[in-house]
């Protein structure tokens, strides 16, 4: 899988040739350095290893700054291995650039950590409707979620029930998003509707 590392800067919105406006995402992808390449003959399979963003040193284990070192980098914050590189050949230490993978009207996939809401009800969690409405909810009670069922038989809830619960902060996989616009001097792609993260969040994109 070909792909690369990058940070969401935020979203915008450009318009197309027809004249229609499109919300894009702003993502800062890359350069990334390539901190290790696993071979058939070493590893038993083919991907590179990549990393991204600065870290402090003193924020860095003895064993990752050795490992970086190898390829003669300074500490990433971000290392992600991507199995199957086989857009460009690479060796360690080498440079991977927005440019050499992503080109306009690519679909990609946008892999990152949702952004976290808390401890939330049915309705924001499970989208019920509450009272007055289609099912899911207590007629005297707006956001309650109703029975669930459970009696002597089974005496428990069963796992997956749709009920109040944390939500968000998980890592989530947006698939099929369009690459609207490249900026190779800049590092930013510009990707089609929202993808997973907070502003700041760092994201994998893959092709």
């Amino acid at each position: 899988m070909n792909g690369i590392i990058g940070k969401k800067i935020g979203m915008t919105s450009v318009f197309n040739e027809a004249g229609k406006n499109i919300a894009c995402t702003v993502v800062e992808a890359g350069p990334c350095v390539v901190t290790q390449v696993k071979t058939e003959e070493s590893d038993g399979y083919f991907s590179l290893q990549m990393g991204f963003g600065e870290a402090k040193e003193k924020n860095t284990s003895k064993a990752l700054l050795q490992h970086f070192k190898k390829a003669n980098t300074t500490p990433k914050h971000k290392v992600v291995e991507f199995r199957d590189f086989d857009l460009v050949e690479k060796a360690l230490g080498d440079t991977v650039t927005v440019d050499e993978i992503f080109a306009e009207g690519d679909m990609v996939a946008a892999i990152g950590t949702s952004k976290g809401k808390g401890f939330q009800g049915v309705v924001k969690r499970y989208n019920f409707k509450g009272v007055n409405d289609a099912t899911h909810g207590q007629h005297n009670r707006q956001r309650a979620p109703g029975s669930i069922g459970a009696a002597s038989y089974p005496a428990k809830v069963f796992k997956g029930m749709r009920m109040a619960g944390r939500m968000g902060g998980q890592r989530t996989k947006v698939a099929n998003l369009e690459v609207i616009k490249v900026f190779p001097e800049k590092n930013l792609i510009l990707i089609k509707g929202a993808i997973p993260g907070h502003k700041g969040a760092f994201v994998i994109i893959e092709k």
